[in-house]
């Protein structure tokens, strides 16, 4: 059923690039820079650099006072349950639920964001670095299979993004967490360093600054501004401050006059060549027309998100892959991991009442890791660990709302700041288990009649017993901290709403075991690379993002060296 398809001659490129979030935006950059007429397609509408509509309004400015309508949070069912707000501020960056369905065997939440630059426009920004500790892991504790490197490989590779990108942070020394090449760590406020100074001397755990993906510093950096602390990073930052695709890489490879941008392009499947052992090119769905067309390519990189690659791998069937392009090993799909989430502790402070701070910091505290970190740090009921995110701020007026002041005596109190308060989340790592899948849906379809995703992802005893031990431990530095009113809390978590699902193309040593090897080709198709959250072996505890970029543009390099050689 495919027409209107172009000749070859006008649609043939050095490299496809399937996705345009962080990793397509770093390969994108990546092979253009080395010379490769690159293609770059994405699902979605096109935004440019400063396209962000809401980034300068106030919420009196905005709809509603910056609130959808009971009829218009229809179309967002799944996404309203998260607990995310999906308000006229950030609205235009979400797709619907109801016109692009999933099946949730067991209950999961996918956050989507099907525009040019995809998920680097909403980020939460924080940027660390797996260590050797991560990386052995899997073979250490006999779980799933051996990562195929080791931290000595990806080294160079973290610290050429980092220069990039623009990673503001402080170098520490901690053996679970590794330094990097970092821009002027952001500060903290006055209670913080108070809780860094005794969580450190009362229970020997530390506290760094978050090291988040803004720029501190003036100069460099491709004409992209300076963090100005709006804390509105979500709308689209309209000083290139926080790293994006649309503010960075994009802009790189455009520079180059390399880069062909194709938004409103669904790749539905990867077109095999008539030996079965290399990809010709991609198939499309042009969503605004309806037209089906086919592009070809010496080498194509997948990016289109853990699932979004494959997704279109297990659509890609042929004699020669029945079960996935690829899929000789049958883990495609398999072995999805998130960071479990959403449980820590609060506590209340009786001192500073004399300080305050200035400006929106978009950036907490980083607790890293202390459990299983070695002999004295090891538990007894669950392997690997967990790091906290939070921070301290003084309450504000809001926490009048609901009293009976009123008159002078409203107004008197409403000029005065509250109480400083701390509070701190936990994110534990999740292993990889082969019964955690996705898998297609090929009678439920999307509104473009393509076959939908199945999750079947849970917690199993591994996580559940982790997070008995995680607001306990929250709640034990608070109090050695010197807070007072120290509470634990844990809200509902269903895996996915950590937004960083990974896995379902694992990279390894052994193709009987794994969908991709060491440089992140597939391994029976090796002009095929996926460098998306697909490839990862372990979570980690750490937000994984930084490593996308890292592995992608280590791969991007080898295919390049690869294509000279005549090896692809």
């Amino acid at each position: 059923m495919y027409f209107n398809i172009e000749g070859q001659k006008e649609v043939t490129y050095d490299a496809i690039v399937v996705g345009s979030g962080i990793s397509g935006g770093w390969a994108a950059k990546e092979l253009c820079e080395k010379g490769l007429k690159t293609l770059v397609l994405e699902r979605g509408r096109m935004v440019k650099h400063l396209d962000y509509p809401t980034a300068n309004l106030e919420t009196w400015e905005l709809p509603n006072r910056n609130r959808l309508t009971p009829e218009e949070m229809k179309d967002y069912k799944i996404q309203e349950r998260t607990g995310y707000t999906i308000t006229p501020a950030y609205q235009h960056w979400w797709p619907k639920d109801t016109e692009h369905p999933y099946t949730e065997t067991k209950p999961f939440d996918w956050i989507r964001a099907y525009h040019v630059g995809g998920r680097s426009l909403l980020w939460g920004r924080q940027s660390y670095r797996l260590g050797d500790m991560d990386f052995e892991a899997n073979l250490k504790d006999g779980i799933a299979v051996d990562w195929p490197v080791r931290y000595k490989d990806i080294a160079p590779w973290y610290d050429y993004v980092e220069t990039f990108a623009g990673i503001s942070g402080s170098n520490e020394g901690y053996k679970q967490l590794p330094d990097g090449k970092f821009l002027p760590a952001m500060e903290f406020n006055c209670l913080e360093k108070q809780v860094k100074e005794r969580i450190k001397q009362k229970l020997g755990r530390d506290m760094t600054i978050g090291r988040t993906a803004h720029i501190t510093s003036e100069g460099g950096h491709n004409g992209r501004g300076t963090c100005q602390t709006r804390n509105r990073c979500m709308r689209g930052c309209p000083f290139g401050a926080y790293f994006s695709s649309n503010a960075a890489t994009l802009p790189a490879a455009e520079a180059t006059g390399n880069m062909t941008l194709r938004p409103y392009s669904i790749v539905t499947d990867i077109i095999l060549d008539e030996s079965g052992k290399k990809a010709k090119g991609v198939r499309i769905l042009d969503s605004e027309t309806k037209e089906v067309k086919e592009y070809y390519a010496k080498v194509i990189f997948l990016c289109a998100s853990a699932f979004g690659t494959a997704q279109i791998l297990l659509n890609s069937t042929s004699d020669r892959f029945p079960q996935g392009f690829g899929n000789d090993s049958g883990e495609l799909g398999c072995n999805v991991m998130d960071h479990h989430f959403r449980l820590g502790a609060n506590g209340r402070s009786d001192e500073f009442k004399d300080k305050y701070y200035k400006g929106r910091r978009p950036n907490g505290i980083y607790i890293p890791r202390f459990r299983n970190i070695d002999a004295a740090s090891k538990m007894p009921n669950f392997v690997r660990g967990y790091g906290y995110q939070g921070g301290a701020s003084r309450e504000g007026w809001g926490r009048y709302v609901a009293e009976a002041n009123y008159g002078k005596d409203l107004k008197d109190a409403i000029g005065q700041a509250g109480d400083w308060t701390f509070g701190i989340n936990g994110f534990g790592e999740m292993l990889p288990y082969h019964d955690n899948r996705i898998s297609l849906h090929k009678d439920l379809k999307d509104i473009y009649g393509l076959p939908t995703l199945v999750m079947d992802v849970e917690l199993k005893t591994n996580e559940l017993e982790m997070r008995k031990d995680m607001p306990s431990a929250a709640a034990e530095m608070l109090e050695a901290a010197g807070l007072k009113e120290v509470t634990t809390w844990e809200d509902n978590y269903n895996p996915g709403l950590g937004i960083h699902e990974m896995g379902t193309a694992r990279m390894g040593k052994d193709p009987k075991t794994s969908v991709l090897n060491k440089w992140n080709q597939l391994h029976s198709v090796p002009n095929v690379f996926a460098t998306d959250g697909s490839f990862m072996a372990s979570s980690a505890c750490v937000n994984p993002s930084l490593t996308y970029m890292a592995f992608t543009a280590r791969a991007a390099n080898f295919a390049v060296e690869e294509l000279k050689k005549g090896n692809l």
